[in-house]
């Protein structure tokens, strides 16, 4: 389910926790997301991360720690996030597994995918399925 396949994504969702590691924890065990790289500040915040599922990656930073990105993010509302995954059951499982909060279970969609939706320790929601449309060259 997680690891890279290579390469360089061109877009990357960028996510601010109050709770960082606790978020990186999540993702890793319970989504199954790869710790590609964690940089911390001296007092133990999270300056920048990044996870990997499949060929995407999302980044990840503590709130709080100042900054442009930080002061433009501090009234922000929650995220969502899609990630294709190739078994949306398995997946599904190993966040219940984990005590995610489940918003929507495995469903079949008019559109043919197999989706489900959950939502992490602060509130975004993160679906996961099948649906991957193709990028024209």
């Amino acid at each position: 389910m997680a690891g890279t396949s290579g390469g360089r994504p061109s877009i990357y969702p960028t996510l601010l926790y109050a709770d960082a590691k606790a978020a990186i924890r999540q993702l890793t065990e319970a989504f199954g997301f790869t710790e590609l790289s964690v940089f911390e500040g001296e007092d133990g915040s999270v300056l920048h991360a990044e996870l990997v599922q499949g060929n995407g990656a999302v980044m990840v930073g503590s709130k709080g720690r100042g900054g442009v990105f930080d002061a433009a993010m501090k009234d922000a509302g929650t995220s969502g996030v899609y990630v294709v995954v190739d078994d949306v059951d398995a997946h599904h499982r190993r966040a219940v597994d984990h005590g995610v909060e489940i918003l929507m279970p495995p469903t079949d969609q008019d559109y043919g995918s197999r989706d489900y939706m959950a939502r992490d320790l602060e509130g975004n929601v993160w679906s996961f399925g099948t649906y991957a449309p193709e990028i024209p060259a």
